[in-house]
C-alpha cells in the first residue's frame, strides 16, 4: 500500500476514542516542520521523501498528511500524491501568503500562531490575510421584494400574485 493511502486509511479508522490522540499526534509532527520551514522561508523544501522523513523525524504517514496540506500553498505542488514512494524526488516552492491563508482556511491556530511567523509576515499583513480570508467567507444574499412590490421580472402583477407564488 502507498503512502498516501495509508494516510488515508489513517484518518477513516479513527474512532472517538483514537481521535484526539491522533489529532494531536498530527499536530505535533506538523508543528515541528513547519517550524523548521518557516525558519527558512525562501529555501525549498528538497530531498526524497525518505530523507524528508528523516531530516524531520516524523512518522512517514504523517509526512505525506504534511505533505496532503500543504500541496495547496505551494508553487509548484506535486501532481499525484499517490505516486509518492520513498524514493520520489520531492521539492516544495512555498508561497508563504498562499500558506498563511491555508491555514486560516483549515482553522489551524497550532500553526497560524507559530512565533516563527513573526520574522516572516509583519503583523500589518497577517491582518491583510486574516481580513481576505474573512471577506472570502462573507456570503451575501441579494434583497428579495416584498410580497406586495412589484414583481422584477416585468410582468406588472405583485410579486406574490407573480414569481414570489412559487416560492
Amino acid at each position: 500500500m502507498n503512502r498516501y493511502k495509508e494516510w488515508l486509511k489513517l484518518q477513516e479508522k479513527q474512532t472517538g476514542k483514537t481521535f484526539e490522540e491522533f489529532w494531536e499526534k498530527y499536530c505535533d509532527a506538523e508543528k515541528k516542520i513547519y517550524a523548521e520551514i518557516l525558519t527558512a522561508p525562501d529555501e525549498p523544501v528538497e530531498g526524497t521523501f525518505a530523507e524528508l522523513v528523516a531530516k524531520y523525524d516524523v512518522d512517514p504517514v504523517l509526512f505525506m498528511g504534511f505533505l496532503d496540506g500543504i500541496n495547496t500553498s505551494v508553487k509548484e505542488g506535486i501532481e499525484n500524491l499517490e505516486a509518492v514512494e520513498d524514493e520520489t524526488a520531492i521539492s516544495l516552492k512555498i508561497d508563504i501568503p498562499k500558506l498563511y491563508f491555508n491555514m486560516q482556511v483549515a482553522e489551524a491556530e497550532h500553526l497560524y500562531t507559530l512565533p516563527e511567523w513573526d520574522g516572516i509576515l509583519t503583523e500589518e499583513e497577517r491582518d491583510g490575510i486574516v481580513k481576505e480570508y474573512k471577506r472570502s467567507r462573507t456570503v451575501r444574499v441579494e434583497k428579495r421584494p416584498g410580497r406586495n412590490e412589484l414583481c422584477p421580472c416585468g410582468s406588472g402583477r405583485k410579486y406574490k400574485k407573480c414569481c414570489g407564488k412559487a416560492v
